[in-house]
């Protein structure tokens, strides 16, 4: 099978190694345009881009693929890629995570006759969680479960018809990182073998998606990353483990922002819930005990400002050294590290 793959961090670029790996041809790899990034805001290339220019793959990185677009090099950049997308032959299209919008007419392109269309990895069970971020909002929901689905594309937001879906639960202490990890094998792969599937002639069962339970994943934002310690100790693990990698949950104490990077709920009775709300009431070996609105949440990790990750005992000790009073903002203001 000859492929055209669109995508752009390292979930996608894992998704394209196995296609690869499985013996398909990448003819051309989409992507973003290369970004400032890092202290030194160098430009870095995305890690599809790294695979493609590894496995001598062309490259194409258009701003937009909507050719009418006002902006003049921007319309340039889009009337080329589509220009070259119509002249390669190819078999399908996949794409994950691209972060671009498809227009119709590039779907188009991928339906044309002996052609299988667009497929799509998304991370989760549709239609729950369509949208920009799947894993993360799952995890801040307190789902548990999720998965992945293989999609037919359409012009629509994540809606179009599943081919594949496979589901996995998701852990107490899941992150965002490990959850992102876990779905980007498991996406790798169920697309190798859908494409399996196309490439043996035989075909994919489409189904319609339900048009109950539709939700939609918000992209997200750094402003998020305030812990409100009013909220129930349920709901602020929930937060602190879906906002690990990014933005990392931030908590002020003492006009320090911490970011906290891992906490989970104490066993019930281990301790009473007699604090203010945002107090410290006290420390474990593992890590520190804070009350929130409902609840007692216990901070496994945290990181100070220019500082390194420790366990939230050792970075709290250090501040209650400083301060006779330790206790949490009830909710945090905007700072970050």
């Amino acid at each position: 099978m000859k492929i055209v793959f669109a995508g752009t961090p390292q979930f996608a670029a894992q998704a394209m190694r196995a296609i690869h790996n499985a013996g398909h041809e990448i003819v051309l790899a989409l992507t973003q345009p290369d970004r400032r990034a890092g202290r030194g805001m160098h430009f870095q290339t995305s890690p599809v881009k790294e695979f493609a220019l590894e496995n001598n793959i062309p490259v194409l990185q258009p701003q937009t693929l909507k050719r009418n677009n006002p902006d003049p090099q921007k319309q340039l950049e889009a009337e080329a890629a589509y220009q070259q997308l119509s002249a390669i032959d190819f078999d399908a299209m996949v794409v994950v995570a691209y972060g671009l919008i498809l227009p119709q007419e590039i779907l188009d392109v991928a339906q044309r006759p002996k052609r299988h269309g667009s497929f799509n990895i998304h991370a989760s069970l549709l239609p729950r969680w369509r949208g920009a971020a799947p894993i993360q909002r799952a995890i801040e929901s307190g789902d548990p479960k999720t998965g992945v689905c293989i999609m037919k594309m359409d012009a629509g937001l994540d809606t179009g018809d599943t081919v594949l879906i496979e589901a996995l639960e998701i852990a107490p202490d899941e992150t965002g990182a490990t959850l992102n990890d876990r779905l980007s094998a498991l996406g790798a792969k169920l697309i190798v073998e859908a494409l399996n599937t196309l490439g043996q002639k035989k075909g994919l069962t489409r189904t319609p998606q339900n048009t109950n339970g539709i939700t939609y994943a918000e992209k997200i934002l750094k402003s998020e990353a305030e812990i409100d310690w009013t909220l129930s100790a349920q709901e602020i693990d929930c937060r602190i483990r879906a906002f690990n990698p990014f933005p990392g949950a931030t908590g002020t104490v003492n006009d320090t922002p911490l970011k906290c990077w891992n906490s989970r709920i104490p066993a019930p009775g281990l301790y009473s819930e007699n604090g203010h709300i945002g107090e410290v009431l006290g420390f474990s070996e593992a890590g520190a005990f804070i009350q929130c609105g409902k609840g007692v949440i216990e901070i496994l990790e945290m990181q100070r400002p220019g500082g390194k990750k420790m366990s939230a005992t050792m970075c709290l000790q250090t501040l209650l050294n400083q301060e006779k009073v330790l206790r949490f903002l009830a909710i945090t203001q905007s700072k970050s590290i």
